[in-house]
């Protein structure tokens, strides 16, 4: 595809995202925990990306999640960091802290350390948030990636899931 620093799929999606949410004419803004700001990185990537690309936040500590997105430690203590609840408050956090139209969230344990039988590693909670005339919308999912290509593995596979939210 060309001389990009990140892999050419996570590449070609986020081509696709910036395209078309520049068509639709919607501001982008991401909220990232296992991810690191790949999300981010990969959207700007692409040049042009500045039209649509409003923020990315990378909140990997609890209280980060706290400071920068307003996830109440409520949330964080009765749900844990890795919860559609917690991944529900980082995107309206990420929403209300910017002037984006949608916001994606992204927290889960990439590994190769950190799972539990309830949440393994490779489980990833992701949440949409969407400003609307009316009250905000927000949509939650938690997915289970397979972890044996490991945590490079695990974090694109959600990176590309997350780029897939933002599609209009």
């Amino acid at each position: 595809m060309g001389d990009y620093l990140l892999p050419d799929e996570l590449v070609a999606k986020a081509r696709e995202v910036v395209e078309t949410n520049i068509a639709a004419g919607r501001r982008v803004a991401v909220a990232e925990s296992c991810t690191g700001g790949l999300v981010s990185a990969a959207i700007t990537e692409i040049a042009g990306s500045s039209e649509m690309f409003e923020a990315g936040y990378v909140t990997y500590s609890n209280s980060s999640k706290m400071a920068e997105l307003k996830v109440c430690l409520d949330v964080v203590e009765t749900f844990g960091a890795v919860s559609i609840a917690t991944a529900w408050a980082m995107a309206q956090g990420a929403l209300e802290a910017s002037q984006a139209d949608v916001a994606v969230a992204i927290t889960g344990i990439a590994g190769p350390d950190g799972g539990t039988v309830q949440k393994p590693v490779g489980t990833v909670v992701f949440a949409r948030a969407e400003r609307l005339d009316g009250p905000d919308k927000v949509v939650a999912d938690q997915k289970l990636f397979d972890a044996s290509g490991g945590r490079s593995a695990v974090r694109l596979q959600a990176a590309l899931c997350a780029l897939e939210l933002l599609m209009p």
